[in-house]
């Protein structure tokens, strides 16, 4: 079955992590399109995360403009609408963005306004969260805490702690006590590239709404039962998993027994470009490998505008259109 005219929701996906190559060639047309694969898309197979979020790198070299900024921002929204996602949540680490004069709050500004100018566009809606990274000092991540403080009531909507896992998460602590205090959703990086004491460490010290991946809290009954209780939602990114090493193959991947053990979960790019795969891509594929029906994706979509970082009236709205332009029989 295909999926690509059904309307669907994205809560995961990077920025930098998402430059086709429409707007890479806008940026540099010196890069032809097999020196672009080589660049932004991962191989089949990478040896581990951080060889996977090395390949976007390059993506942030272009991203040290303004121009830049509201290129890629604009593409990324494009391409939400050319696979109907009606909602999505785009992250970004501002901080890595000011090497070539911008401060981060003019980087915020850009990648703001060019969001809200694509949003009404393409007539849909697309919010933003901003990430801080593991390797960052106390001071950065609260920075990026206090921009999202200071954007509140804009598309920013929350913020987010990416990067390699296997470093502590412990002196970030600051920066979610913060955004506790002040009502900035919140959502962690975490059972992914680590097991199930991953996805605790960030339960018990940031408080998040949701965690990005968390495939492995399966490695733990008392993991799953702690999400369930603390009605935390998964964002999960199948493709890749795979293409991390966490699953061998996609009849192998967790979601089935997340889904089946009533874990609130969505279906996710994480990187539509290193990933190479859009969402009606990742439906297909769940679809083949692990008999996904309509049914399933309708499930997944209202799990996951539930778990939105929007305001109410945005969330309420999205979710009845969705509603409305789905037919199940």
């Amino acid at each position: 079955m295909k999926y690509e005219k059904l309307p669907k929701i994205e809560l995961h996906v990077h920025l930098d992590c998402s430059l086709s190559y429409r707007a890479v060639r806008q940026l540099n047309s010196a890069i032809s399109e097999d020196r672009y694969r080589k660049l932004f898309v991962a191989p089949p197979s990478c040896s581990d995360l951080k060889a996977y979020i090395s390949h976007a790198k390059p993506a942030i070299d272009l991203m040290q403009s303004k121009k830049g900024l509201e290129i890629v921002t604009s593409d990324l929204v494009r391409q939400f609408a050319d696979d109907n996602v009606i909602y999505g949540e785009i992250r970004f680490a501002p901080l890595e963005h000011c090497n070539g004069g911008l401060s981060e709050l003019d980087v915020v500004r850009v990648v703001e306004r060019a969001v809200e100018k694509a949003s009404r566009e393409f007539q849909i809606e697309a919010f933003l969260i901003l990430c801080s990274l593991r390797p960052y000092k106390p001071e950065e991540s609260l920075k990026v805490a206090h921009l999202a403080e200071e954007f509140k009531g804009s598309r920013v909507v929350g913020i987010d702690l990416a990067g390699d896992e296997l470093l502590d998460a412990g002196p970030h602590r600051s920066a979610f006590d913060f955004a506790l205090e002040n009502d900035i959703r919140r959502t962690c990086h975490a059972g992914e590239a680590r097991g199930p004491e991953s996805v605790e460490e960030v339960l018990d010290q940031f408080k998040p709404h949701r965690i990005g991946h968390g495939v492995r809290s399966l490695e733990s009954e008392k993991t799953v039962k702690r999400l369930l209780k603390e009605q935390i939602h998964l964002e999960v990114c199948p493709t890749s998993n795979l293409l991390t090493g966490i699953y061998d193959q996609m009849e192998s991947h967790g979601i089935r027994k997340l889904r089946d053990k009533g874990v609130s979960l969505s279906v996710n790019t994480d990187g539509r470009a290193i990933s190479d795969v859009t969402l009606t891509d990742e439906w297909n594929k769940l679809h083949q490998a692990l008999a996904f029906e309509k049914a399933d994706f309708f499930h997944f979509n209202c799990c996951a505008i539930d778990n939105a970082f929007a305001p109410a009236s945005v969330v309420e709205k999205t979710a009845a259109r969705l509603k409305n332009e789905w037919r199940l029989d």
